[in-house]
């Protein structure tokens, strides 16, 4: 009688065992879908729109740096920027599209 009491407490413990994985496995990919929609994507979306901004720099146009320079787009390459700052227009300073902040278009007048 023992005998057949010790095995269904061994079957209960391998079942009860297999339940708590399960519950474990579950757990953790409630934690990933969190962590996805509160800190991957929108890091994502930020950075898809700071390169939609740097891919709309044009000549003419106003930005403003990580540094915090302001200037104007002289030149305009692949990877590189050519900007001026300041009134004296000898300042030109080459400079990667990475580095700028934010963009700011001329008045259409």
């Amino acid at each position: 009688m023992n005998l057949l009491l010790a095995e269904a407490g061994d079957a209960a413990a391998a079942g009860s065992g297999t339940a708590s994985m399960l519950s474990m496995v579950l757990m953790i990919a409630v934690w990933f879908v969190i962590i996805y929609f509160l800190m991957i994507r929108p890091q994502k979306k930020e950075q898809k729109k700071k390169a939609a901004l740097v891919n709309s720099v044009a000549v003419g146009d106003s930005i403003l740096t990580t540094s915090g320079f302001y200037g104007i787009v002289i030149d305009v390459t692949d990877d590189d920027v050519i900007v001026e700052f300041g009134n004296n227009k000898n300042c030109r300073i080459p400079m990667k599209k990475a580095a700028i902040e934010q963009v700011e278009k001329p008045d259409a007048e």
